[in-house]
């Protein structure tokens, strides 16, 4: 093959060509190569396809030569396939904290990956657009300047923005600056949020992504999350674990909680604490956990929503916060 310059720029567009005009429903014969190259005002003989294809596939690319229904060529397999990149689409779409703009633009380069046939066959099955996204423009930056503050083990400082309610009964925004020790990100109930500390307490705080903007990374050292924290620090903070227990992300105390479920909520239990929690029997129809959890509004509201189907049997002051909180919601009815 010519190593003139020009000969390289050719591979490169018939990589490209395969990439986004190939699958194995689309074959192209290497007389339509040769058509494509044209509008990349490259002209090209049909031989000289046959010996740019064998170069490819040499480099590794999983270019099959197909007989039938046409002989020809086809990208058989990318960075992604079409399933995983239908899930990522659908996990973008759903994220509220992504708006409407950078959502756009990650679908496109999701879209990308695929040849155009079988983007168009995604976009034509694609869900409506979600509501309620986020109008925060600078997610991407606030993600990478957390991250690298976490990296550096350095303190952050940002503004907050959280609604609150006038006295004329309207919404009005307001925007306070935190300077904080950032720990983590965590996607949970369809938010992200840093875990982090503020150095006023010894506990960890939750602020969502969302509504952070003008993120700087100081150069004060981040305070030890091991000093407001259960982890030590030697295996590090186990942001999975975190999540899992605080519900919906309110912060609270640690306790060991014994909970009393009805049977056909084991999947639900197992999902949620993990498949290797110890179960034990609570008589017919009902079984027995144990977990270590915040004992918060959170959780205490989600032991509500299952009404009598998840009862708190341990320890007795969690058991009287479930009960507290469900007089109150039977005085709003009385």
């Amino acid at each position: 093959m010519s190593k003139r310059p020009g000969s390289k720029i050719k591979l490169l567009a018939v990589l490209e060509i395969l990439w986004h005009h190939s699958d194995e429903n689309h074959i192209l014969s290497a007389v339509d190569i040769c058509q494509k190259l044209e509008e990349y005002n490259i002209s090209a003989e049909r031989k000289s396809i046959y010996a740019d294809i064998s170069c490819l596939t040499a480099f590794g690319l999983d270019i099959i030569s197909a007989k039938s229904p046409k002989k020809g060529y086809f990208l058989a397999s990318r960075s992604f396939e079409v399933p995983e990149i239908r899930l990522l689409l659908d996990a973008v779409r759903a994220a509220n904290f992504i708006s409407l703009k950078k959502e756009a633009e990650l679908l496109e380069k999701l879209f990308a990956q695929l040849s155009l046939n079988q983007a168009l066959t995604i976009k034509e099955h694609c869900s409506n657009v979600i509501e309620n996204k986020s109008e925060n423009e600078e997610l991407y930056y606030t993600v990478d300047a957390v991250n690298r503050a976490i990296s550096k083990r350095k303190k952050i400082k940002f503004d907050y923005f959280k609604r609150k309610l006038t006295k004329r009964m309207t919404s009005a925004g307001e925007t306070k600056s935190f300077v904080l020790s950032p720990y983590a990100l965590v996607w949970a109930n369809d938010r992200y949020y840093l875990i982090s500390n503020n150095e006023k307490y010894d506990n960890l705080m939750h602020t969502r992504l969302d509504r952070m903007s003008k993120v700087e990374i100081l150069d004060e050292e981040a305070r030890d999350f091991s000093q407001v924290s259960e982890y030590d620090g030697k295996e590090g903070f186990d942001a999975n674990d975190y999540a899992k227990k605080h519900f919906h992300m309110y912060s609270g105390n640690l306790e060991t909680v014994e909970l009393s479920c009805c049977g056909d909520l084991l999947d639900e239990m197992l999902d949620h604490f993990g498949s290797t929690i110890p179960l034990k029997s609570d008589g017919k129809d009902r079984f027995l956990i144990r977990i270590h959890t915040a004992t918060s509004d959170g959780f205490v509201g989600w032991v509500l929503r299952y009404g009598g189907r998840v009862k708190v049997t341990k320890p007795s002051f969690v058991a009287d916060l479930v009960k507290e909180a469900a007089q109150k919601v039977l005085e709003q009815y009385e």
